[in-house]
C-alpha cells in the first residue's frame, strides 16, 4: 500500500480562531494546563462562560488535539485528544497549539501522531526562546510531514494504540493504589507535617544536610577535543518515585564534565518545574545505569550527613508539606511552575530521629518491591507502546 506524505497544515488547522458568533453566557470547557495529564488524557475539566475566557486564552473545540508548546511540558509529553469534554467550545492556557484535523484525518490518529516519542525529538530540537522559556513554534506543526494512509487505516491504528494504552494505564492505576499505601505509611508516622511539623525538634534548611546541584546544558560551547558519549538524564526520565528510562538521550561531554555530573547512588533527582501539583517531583538514583549524567532543569541533591534518610526525604519534598511550600516560593506563569537552586536550597527539613526514618525506609521498601514488579511490567508496555508509535509514524505499523 502506497502511503501518501502531508504536511500537517495541508490536512490540519494550526492554532484556529475563535468564531465571532459567539454569546457570551455560552457554556464552554476550561482547561488550564494542569488539566492535561503527561499521560494523554484530559484529568478535569471546568465549567466556564465564553464572556469569562474570551480574552487571553486559547480556543478549541471538541475533537481538537492540544500540545503544550513550553518546556519542560513539552518534553514530559502533555498532549491529548479533546473528544472527552462535556461541551462543544473549549478554552484552556495559551501555552497549548491546537491542532484541527479535517475530515480526511482520525482525530485520534494525529493525536498518537503528535504524542510520540518521534515528534518530542523534532519539536525539543525546534524549540526557540531563552532558556526555561522555549516552545515549540506554529511553524514547526505546519510543516511536519505526517504519513497519510486511508481514513480507514488511520482508524486501525489507532484503534491499535487506544488497546496498547489501555494497558498501560491498567498497570499506572495498580502503581498509584501502592503509592498512595505508601503515602498512608508516611502520614501514620510523621503526621500531616504542615499542622505538626513542631512536634519535631530539629529542622534544618536542605543546603545544611546536602550538595545541590543542576546538570550540563545543552547547545553550551566547549572547546575540549577530548569528549565521550555518555547517557544523559531528561526531564522526562525523573518521575514521582520513579525513573522513566524506556528513551534515554546521549550528550557529548568533557572528561571534568563527566567527573562533576556524573550521578552516585542515593542521588535525589528533582524536576525545576512543571504543573504546580507535581512541585518537588523526584526519584532517587540507584545506579540503575554504570555511568550517567544529568540535564539543567533537574536538580541533584547529594546528601552529605547521616542525620537523614535519602528515601524519607524523597518522600518529604513530595509531601504536602513540601508542596505548599514549593508553591508558596516557586515561580509562576500561565500555568507553569518553577524553583531555583536557591529556593530549594532553603527547603525546611524536618528531622525526626533517625531510627524512626529509618523504619519508614524499611516499610516502604516492603511496597516499593512490589513496585518494582508492576513498572518493570509498565516499562514492558511502554517499550512496545513506543515501537507502535514509531511504526505508525513512519507508516509501517501492521
Amino acid at each position: 500500500m502506497t502511503i501518501r506524505i502531508a504536511r500537517l497544515e495541508e490536512v490540519c488547522e494550526i492554532n484556529p480562531r475563535a468564531p465571532k458568533s459567539i454569546s457570551d453566557d455560552t457554556l464552554v470547557s476550561f482547561l488550564p494546563m494542569s488539566a492535561v495529564s503527561e499521560d494523554g488524557y484530559v484529568a478535569f475539566e471546568e465549567p466556564r462562560t465564553y464572556g469569562e475566557v474570551k480574552r487571553g486564552y486559547t480556543y478549541f473545540e471538541r475533537g481538537d488535539v492540544l500540545i503544550a508548546k513550553i518546556t519542560p511540558c513539552f518534553e514530559n509529553g502533555k498532549a491529548t485528544s479533546t473528544d472527552t469534554i462535556q461541551n462543544k467550545l473549549g478554552f484552556g492556557s495559551t501555552e497549548f497549539h491546537v491542532v484541527r484535523p479535517s475530515t480526511d484525518l482520525d482525530p485520534k490518529y494525529v493525536f498518537y501522531l503528535l504524542w510520540s516519542k518521534k515528534f518530542r525529538t523534532i519539536g525539543e530540537k525546534g524549540m526557540t526562546g531563552s532558556a526555561g522559556q522555549k516552545r515549540v513554534p506554529a511553524d514547526l506543526l505546519k510543516r511536519l510531514e505526517i504519513p497519510l494512509p486511508p481514513l480507514a487505516e488511520q482508524k486501525r491504528i489507532a484503534a491499535i494504540l487506544d488497546k496498547a494504552d489501555q494497558l498501560r494505564q491498567k498497570r499506572r492505576q495498580a502503581i498509584a493504589l501502592l503509592d498512595s499505601l505508601t503515602q498512608g505509611i508516611f502520614l501514620e508516622m510523621f503526621g500531616d507535617l504542615g499542622i505538626s511539623a513542631e512536634k519535631w525538634s530539629r529542622c534544618l534548611a536542605l543546603c545544611e544536610l546536602a550538595e545541590i546541584g543542576s546538570g550540563i546544558t545543552k547547545g553550551r560551547k566547549t572547546n575540549s577535543t577530548s569528549m565521550t558519549k555518555v547517557p544523559y538524564l531528561a526531564v522526562a526520565n525523573v518521575q514521582d518515585k520513579a525513573l522513566n528510562l524506556a528513551t534515554i538521550r546521549s550528550i557529548e561531554a568533557t572528561p571534568a564534565e563527566i567527573e562533576k555530573y556524573k550521578l552516585a547512588a542515593n542521588d535525589l533527582l528533582l524536576t525545576e518545574g512543571g504543573d504546580p501539583d507535581k512541585l518537588g517531583r523526584g526519584t532517587l538514583w540507584r545506579e540503575e545505569l554504570p555511568l550517567a549524567i544529568h540535564q539543567n532543569h533537574i536538580f541533584r541533591v547529594r546528601f552529605t550527613t547521616p542525620e537523614i534518610e535519602p528515601l524519607y526525604a524523597n518522600w518529604l519534598l513530595g509531601s504536602e508539606y513540601g508542596k505548599k511550600y514549593f508553591l508558596k516560593s516557586a515561580k509562576q506563569t500561565t500555568g507553569i511552575a518553577s524553583i531555583n537552586k536557591t529556593q530549594l536550597s532553603s527547603f525546611p527539613v524536618i528531622l525526626p530521629p533517625i531510627d524512626l526514618q529509618r523504619s519508614f525506609v524499611r516499610r516502604a521498601e516492603a511496597v516499593s518491591s512490589q513496585l518494582s514488579a508492576h513498572r518493570a511490567y509498565l516499562d514492558s508496555f511502554d517499550s512496545v507502546f513506543f515501537a507502535l508509535q514509531t511504526s505508525a509514524f513512519r507508516g509501517e505499523i501492521r
